[in-house]
């Protein structure tokens, strides 16, 4: 069975337990690296992580953005947001049903 994990600083992400996600509170780049890969390679479908950590951690990240999975998902923190994930959310939209349906 799949498995779903939240990457993020504590604040941010320490709440996706209650709904029995598996948490994981790390924000230093080198870590969050060999902890995406290892969720990658031990059956874990979808990996969100926090948009500032994201920022340190891309190139890991676009390596897997071309792979059925996991699904790598930016959502934002409590502080630091980018607006990476919403721009990210708004691609993938217009890309699946050809214009971007979000747009204000």
């Amino acid at each position: 069975m799949y498995k779903v994990a939240v990457i993020g600083d504590s604040a941010s992400v320490s709440g996706f337990a209650s709904l029995g996600l598996s948490v994981f509170c790390e924000t230093e780049p080198q870590k969050v690296k060999k902890l995406i890969r290892r969720l990658a390679e031990n059956d874990f479908a979808v990996i969100y992580v926090t948009e500032p950590v994201a920022v340190m951690v891309n190139d890991t990240i676009n390596k897997y953005r071309n792979s059925q999975l996991p699904s790598i998902v930016l959502i934002p923190a409590i502080r630091g947001n980018t607006g990476d994930g919403m721009k990210a959310l708004h691609e993938a939209v217009e890309k699946a049903v050809g214009s971007d349906i979000l747009k204000n």
